[in-house]
Parts: structure tokens; C-alpha cells; sequence
């Protein structure tokens, strides 16, 4: 495993992460006034920034994790070597984000006390979200040649 790529990746991941972030809460506020329709389910905006750096560590970790698999899937497809790093970022970043909408978005959905429009809002910003960190992570991490 390179270990430098793989940080590089992560950083340039968890870049492409809050990027989209701030970019889909600019450009699609009907999402953020759609949340504040819950304010017994989340917080205001002063107390998400007082924990704001946990949350940014815990993104961070996924992000690793996320990129190790990655890393992790091309040693064990050797035959990969020719093929797009991107191509195969996206399509860990299209099960990521499966995984995200099934184990996160619904889950919540059925737990939290939230509308169904929300909760479809979150589960296309998240898959698109993680769909371009796997693109970002598979076009910068690349593995350490074979001899």
C-alpha cells in the first residue's frame, strides 16, 4: 500500500467532501430550510460549529477508511493496473453511497422524527456526495508498482 497516496487521497477527499458540502448548501438552501422545519432533531447553527471539529475528525477517518478499501481492492485485483483509477473511484464511491442512504439516510428516516422530502433531499446529496470523493480519491491515490 502507498502510504503517501494513500494520505494524499484522503486529503484530496475530504477537500472534495466539504467543497461539495459548502457548494450544495449555497447553491440548494431549500435543503437547510427544509431541515430547520426539525428543530427538536437538529441543532442550530452556532451549536453544530461548536462541535464542527468533531464532526470534521470523524469525516476524516471515514474518508481514510474509504480510501484504504480502495487500496485495499486494487491489491487484490491485479488485473486493475491498466484500468482508470477514476472509474473505479466512482464505482466504490456508487456503493459508498448505497451504503450511506441505506445505513444512514433511511435508517434515519425510520429512528428520527423527520419528513419523507428531507430525508430523499439528504439521500441525493449524500450519494452525489460520496460518488465524488471516491472519484477524487481513485484519480489521486495510486499504488505502489510491482516489481
Amino acid at each position: 500500500m502507498n502510504y503517501l497516496s494513500l494520505a494524499l487521497a484522503t486529503l484530496g477527499g475530504m477537500v472534495a467532501y466539504f467543497a461539495y458540502g459548502f457548494l450544495l448548501m449555497w447553491l440548494v438552501p431549500a435543503l437547510i430550510d427544509e431541515a430547520h422545519k426539525y428543530p427538536d432533531v437538529f441543532r442550530s447553527k452556532e451549536k453544530i460549529m461548536a462541535v464542527m471539529p468533531i464532526g470534521m475528525a470523524a469525516m476524516l477517518v471515514a474518508i481514510l477508511v474509504v480510501a484504504i478499501i480502495f487500496a485495499m481492492t486494487l491489491i487484490m485485483t491485479p488485473t486493475h493496473q491498466g484500468g482508470s483509477g477514476v472509474a473505479a473511484g466512482v464505482r466504490l464511491g456508487i456503493l459508498i453511497g448505497i451504503f450511506v442512504v441505506c445505513g444512514f439516510v433511511l435508517h434515519n428516516y425510520v429512528n428520527l422524527n423527520i419528513g419523507l422530502k428531507l430525508t430523499l433531499m439528504q439521500a441525493v446529496a449524500y450519494f452525489v456526495q460520496w460518488l465524488i470523493v471516491g472519484a477524487v480519491i481513485g484519480l489521486i491515490y495510486k499504488p505502489v508498482a510491482m516489481p
